[in-house]
């Protein structure tokens, strides 16, 4: 018995978020995703993922002449199915959750009513559920081992000598800055 990766669940998730600034907005500057944080259990054959992440809005308001930046911040709630290799052994599991991709705005607009921001955001989780598993080892009768490819190259060595005391013929030596006295260098 070991433990291994014994399920798997993907998610990908496209949403859009309707805010409402407290300013009348004349257009949309800019729109970044920050502070996600998510936690995980497991609930039956699924995993429940929950989390929140903050969506920043850069707008102009009052005809362009002036600017804000409208933040709120977004609960989400998923539900990923597990897709087993082996059954559990026992009801100690573990689950870890890996972001694939961190919420991002992929798009930003103003709605028609004119009063509220449209923000489109995707993000992608994968789940991975950690438990005792049987491994099986298969045995070689006769001796393996893995070839390697083997490049043929010349080999060579080199003599290191002391070249500052020694004068280069017929060569310029390459410009050295001068050393500061207070430099061990």
């Amino acid at each position: 018995m070991t433990k291994a990766v014994i399920a798997k669940g993907k998610h990908r998730s496209e949403t859009t978020e309707l805010l409402k600034p407290p300013n009348r907005p004349s257009s949309i500057l800019g729109c970044w995703v920050i502070n996600h944080t998510q936690q995980a259990k497991k609930v039956g054959a699924y995993v429940e993922v929950t989390g929140s992440f903050d969506v920043n809005v850069w707008y102009s308001h009052h005809d362009h002449s002036k600017t804000s930046v409208f933040t709120e911040s977004i609960p989400y709630k998923d539900k990923i199915s597990l897709h087993y290799r082996d059954e559990p052994t026992s009801a100690k599991e573990e689950t870890i959750v890996t972001v694939l991709q961190h919420p991002n705005c992929t798009e930003a607009s103003i709605s028609e009513c004119g009063q509220n921001f449209s923000i489109s955001i995707e993000r992608e989780l994968l789940v991975e559920m950690i438990g005792e598993t049987k491994v099986s080892v298969t045995i070689h009768p006769d001796p393996y081992d893995e070839e390697w490819p083997i490049l043929e190259a010349e080999s060579s060595s080199v003599v290191m000598e002391d070249k500052k005391n020694k004068e280069v013929p017929n060569q310029e030596r390459p410009h050295q800055p001068p050393q500061r006295k207070d430099s061990p260098f």
